[in-house]
């Protein structure tokens, strides 16, 4: 059976036990993080950073965690909330005005946040390396009409989000999201976890492993459908991820690089009530707002059901049923990474690794680990 390293305690041997069987199956490399009640009862890792199973992955080993990054962007506006500074049922453009063009004067930030806005994606031409340049990205979103009526439905902003909240977030505070994290959250909480990732951390990046290709057919569907228009505004390639270029942008959506226990430390702070290691983020009043449901039904995008609220996916949910009922909020990355925060029962669940499932949200390997984790409780 494959070594696990780290430290868990015994009650949770059973998720040692599932990451050394996914890594003698489909796991290349991964890390997986669990805190209840304020403590971390398990924080182990094992595999390989890369392919050729030259490089151990360790304990300080990162990887891009795609849109587990969400998670970290929508803890970023809720504490500006909490600050008193943003509201989320405001209209966009009352803190961005170029937003309000071309029928978007009534969004408000908390459809941005619930993935119900309407604006997606970049209307096409738009290229993965067209999102690295933050001024002109944003205007495109700006200047660009929705997709559906707002707020009617969700249609995940894959792509897209942090942008769309980067901005808003920038208008209110004067800095950029990258800096906001590092500042805000990342320092107080001391975590390891930071949008893009600094050049000095180069040498223990764990490259992304793509998938298959997405299960459907793009060709086959609606150009004008939503579906098509996300996936294709830009075209996603998770090679990129490995690339200088990526790892240098500011992408609250997409390139956050961490590992478990640097998600963990970051978000357990939603689990526990807002405060977290002695640090308080949020009150009960701006938690509350994160479980105020937006959308219930058949994501747009994803093409599956999903409860949202603002900022998070809530359970129960048909797309991801191995999660408790309860006041559990949750969203994962491209490939399988997931971080699960479950207030009712003060426990936070973070999985990363770097061999990407098949998939948008969840996978076999993370449903493996999440349903260990909740046997042991």
């Amino acid at each position: 059976m494959a070594e696990v390293h780290g430290t868990c305690d015994d009650r949770f041997s059973g998720v040692r036990d599932a990451l050394a069987a996914q890594l003698d199956g489909d796991e290349l490399g991964a890390s997986i993080a669990v805190d209840v009640d304020g403590e971390t009862v398990v924080d182990i890792w094992g595999g390989w950073r890369d392919e050729g199973r030259t490089t151990p992955w360790t304990q300080d080993t990162i990887v891009n965690v795609w849109s587990t990054t969400k998670t970290v962007t929508t803890l970023a506006v809720l504490t500006l909330v909490e600050k008193g500074r943003l509201d989320v049922h405001a209209p966009v453009a009352e803190y961005w005005p170029e937003f309000a063009a071309n029928g978007k004067a009534d969004i408000r930030v908390k459809h941005l946040m619930s993935h119900t806005s309407g604006v997606a994606g970049w209307d096409p031409p738009f290229t993965v390396q067209d999102m690295y340049d933050w001024d002109s990205s944003v205007a495109r979103l700006a200047a660009q009409a929705p997709w559906w009526e707002p707020g009617t439905a969700s249609g995940y902003h894959a792509q897209n989000q942090g942008h769309l909240l980067g901005e808003v977030l920038r208008r209110v505070d004067g800095r950029s999201l990258k800096q906001y994290v590092a500042e805000e959250l990342a320092g107080p909480t001391g975590a390891d976890f930071q949008i893009g990732a600094r050049p000095e951390d180069e040498g223990r990046i764990a490259p992304v492993v793509p998938p298959p290709p997405l299960p459907f057919d793009l060709a086959a569907l609606d150009p004008a459908s939503p579906m098509v228009r996300c996936f294709t505004g830009p075209v996603a390639d998770a090679s990129t991820a490995n690339t200088p270029a990526w790892r240098a942008a500011d992408m609250g959506a997409l390139n956050g690089h961490s590992n478990a226990r640097g998600v963990l430390d970051v978000m357990r702070v939603v689990s526990l009530g807002g405060e977290a290691g002695g640090v308080r983020l949020l009150s009960d009043k701006t938690l509350d707002q994160v479980f105020d449901v937006q959308s219930d039904g058949v994501d747009l995008v994803l093409g599956v059901p999903f409860r949202m609220g603002i900022g998070f996916g809530l359970s129960p949910s048909a797309a991801v049923p191995y999660l408790p009922d309860g006041r559990v909020a949750f969203w994962g990355g491209w490939g399988g990474s997931m971080i699960v925060m479950d207030l009712d029962r003060r426990v936070t669940t973070s999985y990363m690794m770097n061999r990407m499932a098949p998939g948008i949200v969840g996978s076999p390997r993370a449903e493996a680990y999440i349903d260990a984790v909740y046997a042991a409780l």
